[in-house]
């Protein structure tokens, strides 16, 4: 008995693999790759988007508190002159 090609041994139930399987394979992975390329430019897009409207929303806050401020002022002024 030889165990020689021991671990050449294809698990029960798993086809040979052919040799265009080896091709439909390569295909396969490249296509799978550009998806992933594509995806994570999307991702950029999304990312460099969130930290645009972020600076927009930190930018309006702002400014909510300055008229606020100036509402707050003007409520106390009125106030006074009663």
């Amino acid at each position: 008995m030889s165990f020689n090609d021991f671990g050449a041994v294809t698990a029960w139930g798993e086809p040979e693999q052919q040799p265009g399987d080896i091709v439909k394979d390569a295909i396969r992975k490249e296509k799978i790759l550009k998806e992933i390329a594509a995806a994570q430019g999307d991702l950029q897009a999304l990312v460099a988007r969130v930290h645009s409207v972020q600076s927009d929303v930190d930018k309006l806050t702002s400014e909510n508190s300055t008229l606020q401020m100036y509402i707050d002022n003007l409520t106390m002024q009125m106030a006074k002159r009663k």
